[in-house]
């Protein structure tokens, strides 16, 4: 009697959204005609309109079927597990908006409250972006593959950052991001840096990079987003180290 369209017109909803009732069983596939047109009737157009009325409130369409056959008894219940459903949902939505609020409020919310600290001191020493960009992606990884280490590397490096003279040579290495290799400044930072060292005597490194080589990798490969310079830089100090004996 009516075509799927003139069913869709009758209780408000889409074709798609028939079509796909058919696929979930949700509501019957009726009878085609012999030119092979869906041919639908007036108990179409009444559980039609039964699922259009529970969606629009807000059924899940895993349960319509269930509630479109229950009894009173039956429809009370399954509406009051519904909304029990629901307000666990909400509960749970309402924590993510809390986090999300709490993330946007940190100016990088991917590193714990104090590495933040750090950094925004840092920026207002006048590190450059560049830098802090950098150093908050090395903190990522210390905290992936250290995640033990990192408290006691974060005092260490907020100790040193507390001494005048490792201040103005960390504001000096982020100078020289796009120096020469060849400029005879790094050669002098390397110095100064391994001198400082010698003299504040910073607690040993607690890695034991033989235990993880791949993490030695990995912190190794980061340095292909060092500028030619710093990675000079980072070269020189780990060979004036050595000799130092630093390990």
């Amino acid at each position: 009697m009516l075509t799927i369209g003139q069913l869709a017109d009758y209780v408000g909803v889409t074709r798609r959204a028939i079509r796909h009732y058919h696929a979930l069983g949700l509501l019957p596939e009726p009878e085609r005609t012999a030119s092979g047109y869906r041919s639908y009737d007036a108990q179409d157009v009444v559980e039609l309109h039964r699922i259009k009325v529970l969606t629009d409130a807000g059924v899940p369409l895993s349960r319509v079927r269930e509630l479109v056959d229950a009894d009173p008894t039956e429809f009370r219940d399954a509406t009051a597990h519904i909304d029990a459903e629901l307000a666990e949902r909400i509960a749970e939505l309402q924590a993510t908006r809390q986090s999300l609020a709490r993330l946007a409020e940190r100016g990088e919310p991917f590193l714990p409250p104090q590495v933040t600290r750090m950094h925004a001191e840092l920026r207002t020493l006048g590190v450059s972006e560049r830098t802090l960009a950098l150093e908050r992606d090395a903190w990522l990884l210390i905290m992936v593959l250290f995640p033990e280490l990192a408290d006691t590397w974060l005092h260490t490096q907020r100790a040193m950052l507390d001494d005048p003279g490792y201040r103005d040579l960390y504001l000096r290495t982020d100078e020289a991001v796009d120096w020469s290799p060849d400029d005879p400044r790094i050669e002098e930072i390397a110095r100064g840096t391994i001198e400082w060292m010698t003299a504040y005597r910073p607690p040993p490194d607690p890695t034991n990079w033989n235990d993880d080589r791949l993490a030695y990798d990995l912190i190794t490969d980061y340095r292909r987003h060092y500028s030619p310079a710093w990675r000079r830089l980072m070269e020189r100090m780990e060979e004036l180290a050595r000799e130092a004996g630093f390990g």
